[in-house]
């Protein structure tokens, strides 16, 4: 596969119990210690009659966004992809008797 002149990027990653999965064009290392930058967002034209209601609340959340900060640790993976998917958020769900790391800190009432 050759280099591509723009690349797609799709980024999963951890964010408050939920996994995010992303599409930018432009992902690097920060000079803020331990974060990884992203910038210039993607989402999906709205030429479609159906409206994916998880890829609007990322249009709106990061609406207006120039960067995004995220910790290295919670970056889940990293792909340069040949064509942009949907953004979307799920639940992050444990699979088995390993919790995965990190995950927000129980609160003294559990």
């Amino acid at each position: 596969m050759s280099k591509r002149e723009n690349p797609i990027y799709k980024v999963v990653f951890l964010n408050q119990g939920q996994v995010y999965e992303m599409y930018a064009k432009q992902i690097y290392q920060s000079d803020l210690w331990g974060f990884l930058e992203i910038e210039e967002f993607v989402f999906g034209e709205r030429t479609q009659v159906v409206v994916d209601p998880s890829e609007e609340k990322l249009k709106a959340q990061f609406d207006g966004v120039i960067r995004s900060f995220v910790p290295l640790h919670s970056i889940i993976r990293i792909d340069e992809v040949e064509r942009l998917g949907t953004a979307k958020i799920s639940e992050a769900k444990p699979s088995g008797n390993v919790m995965p790391f990190p995950m927000p800190m129980p609160s003294k009432d559990n």
